[in-house]
């Protein structure tokens, strides 16, 4: 087998693999994309690898955060706060977590300013996000699953629809 022939056929399955990818994992690949932090303290460094200084450490599991480049086993990663560095991706989930900002915000039963709030979030409460339809995502806060109006959440892209 020749060398030409054998990178061909790499090419091949490599571009059919490509076109193969499971909607869900391509949606991972893109970039910016959201994410959530797999521990409880996170190391996040100045640059992609250990030998960067820590800059900070995230202390809240689940936090959202989104990711912004890859590096190798790298990812740079953006905070609600607008900070950027490089955490490991084996620190990283794919769970899709946002924080409600601005003020109080109900958690509606369905996705409509008139359906009864199944509770009300301070700013800062942590979620998870369920699924995202025009400007209303559906939550779960505290066991409780319910509607938010997108604008009031950070992790979730405007452009986002999915169940």
């Amino acid at each position: 087998m020749s060398a030409d022939w054998f990178c061909a056929v790499c090419l091949v399955v490599l571009t059919l693999t490509e076109f193969s990818l499971p909607t869900t994992l391509a949606a991972q690949t893109e970039l910016p994309r959201f994410a959530s932090l797999r521990a409880e303290r996170v190391n996040v460094r100045s640059g992609p690898g250990v030998r960067y200084p820590i800059a900070w450490v995230f202390a809240r599991r689940g936090l959202p955060i989104e990711v912004t480049a890859e590096f190798e086993f790298w990812r740079k990663v953006r905070d609600q706060d607008g900070s950027e560095g490089w955490v490991h991706r084996s620190l990283i989930s794919s769970t899709r977590m946002v924080l409600v900002f601005g003020a109080v915000q109900p958690l509606h039963d369905e996705p409509s300013t008139t359906s009864p709030a199944v509770l009300y979030a301070e700013p800062g409460v942590q979620g998870e996000l369920l699924a995202c339809q025009e400007s209303w995502c559906e939550l779960r806060i505290a066991g409780r699953v319910g509607w938010m109006q997108r604008n009031h959440l950070w992790g979730v892209h405007s452009h986002e629809m999915f169940k």
